[in-house]
């Protein structure tokens, strides 16, 4: 049994990273890069980055729940990744919708919306970086001592 809650951890995690990597790192670019119409590409993007920000919650936590079901150690790298969606998306997403709702063609909004932006990329490549070191931990079967916290 404890090999398929395993099995289970893998699958998650790398449907979970595999998915941040696809929509971050090739679809929403491909989408600035074909589409004439950049406000529609931003659109687009998104709501891709919603429904990622949703998938990402809801895989930590099937994580954190089979952690805590096997009784091992609680990975902190999932809570790390869980922490940079939390921010990255639903914490600043809205401040940058509101600058969109503005007008980008203001250049303290166009400003702000840059740096809003440029924040929000920098954690996305931090959790697309701890998701690689989660994925690679996970081929060992069990977290590694790196990416857990005992639990009490």
């Amino acid at each position: 049994m404890n090999t398929s809650w395993n099995r289970a951890r893998l699958l998650i995690t790398t449907a979970w990273v595999g998915s941040l990597w696809t929509v971050g790192y090739l679809v929403a670019p491909t989408l600035f890069k074909t589409l004439a119409d950049t406000t529609l590409a931003g659109t687009i993007a998104g709501q891709l980055f919603l429904v990622e920000a949703w998938f990402s919650v809801i895989c930590a936590l099937m994580l954190i729940v089979i952690s805590l079901y096997q009784r091992q150690n609680f990975p902190k790298l999932v809570l790390g990744m869980l922490v940079c969606t939390l921010i990255g998306y639903f914490a600043l997403h809205p401040f940058m919708a509101n600058l969109r709702a503005i007008g980008l063609s203001n250049p303290d909004a166009k400003w702000q919306f840059g740096v809003l932006h440029g924040i929000s990329s920098g954690i996305y490549l931090m959790q697309s970086v701890l998701g690689a070191m989660l994925v690679l931990s996970g081929l060992e079967g069990k977290p590694t001592q790196a990416a857990s916290i005992k639990q009490p």
